[in-house]
């Protein structure tokens, strides 16, 4: 059996760990500061046993899984030790600084930046469930920058697992997922915030909140371990973000305040077009 490091074992590495020991045989290895998640971890057949970083010198692959700030200190830490051969990934969904703290390290060939989009709002060993990457996108930055072969056996890993992959420049990359996902998250937690804050009564909240609001809030559920790094670390962008979306909401704002009919049925005309995208991913996804 080949040998699988995976570093972080909370959602995403949980759930890469649990795929891959299923679909590709491995003997998984887990390393995590919190003892808890290494016990729970073995104790959900998650990893088969505790590792350390000494163990990714004749690791086949190596999955690094942690809050996005200390992705690249970890990634050097790894590249200083692994084989010739040695696979290793991250899965930060943000690439830009990623990839610049590792540019220049000798064995940079064996890197592969990705960041799979999936996830859900649960967070630790727990949460790690199967088929969680099944027709989803996983995104690849600076491809080139990867030895061939490595990254060949990459993109077998993530077919593996039923992933469509995308090449994407990391700054294209992070200025794309701001719009998508990061502004998103944000939306959820001032949603849910603003909600607690101005409904004191918690049983008016479970008995008026719709299939809607729990869909809108659902985010705000997330770890704020594992996102207050991640809004730092695009700060610029989820930024510009959040000012166009400001900008959008005091104009609707003002629509309402001067009753305009007009103006607010042909924003939300406008709009309606996001269905015609995500219908299209829809399809995508179902071929």
């Amino acid at each position: 059996m080949e040998k699988l490091v995976v570093i972080g074992l909370g959602l995403i590495g949980g759930s890469l760990a649990r795929d891959l020991k299923l679909r590709m045989d491995f003997k998984v290895y887990g390393v995590d500061q919190n003892l808890e998640h290494i016990n729970k971890a073995i104790e959900l057949g998650i990893i088969d046993e505790e590792g350390t970083l000494d163990d990714v010198a004749d690791a086949a692959v190596v999955i690094v899984a942690v809050p996005v700030n200390v992705i690249p200190k970890v990634i050097s830490q790894v590249l200083d030790k692994v084989g010739l051969e040695t696979l290793v990934f991250d899965v930060g969904s943000v690439k830009n600084e990623i990839c610049k703290a590792v540019e220049y390290h000798p064995n940079r060939k064996n890197f592969v930046a990705a960041h799979p989009l999936a996830g859900t709002e649960f967070s630790g060993p727990e949460a790690a469930i199967l088929n969680l990457f099944d027709d989803k996108v996983n995104i690849i930055c600076e491809a080139d920058k990867t030895d061939w072969k490595i990254l060949d056996t990459a993109i077998s890993l993530f077919k593996k697992l039923n992933m469509r992959i995308k090449m994407m420049n990391p700054v294209e990359h992070d200025r794309h997922i701001a719009y998508v996902s990061h502004l998103s998250h944000v939306s959820s937690f001032m949603l849910g915030k603003t909600v607690l804050e101005i409904e004191k009564n918690e049983q008016a909240i479970f008995d008026m909140a719709s299939t809607g609001f729990a869909s809108t809030v659902r985010l705000a559920k997330s770890s704020s371990a594992t996102w207050t790094p991640i809004f730092l670390g695009n700060k610029e962008n989820v930024l510009q973000s959040l000012n166009e979306y400001i900008k959008n909401l005091s104009e609707f704002k003002e629509m309402l305040e001067n009753n305009d009919v007009e103006g607010l049925n042909k924003t939300m005309d406008s709009t309606n077009y996001i269905k015609s995208i995500l219908n299209g991913i829809e399809n995508t996804t179902k071929k």
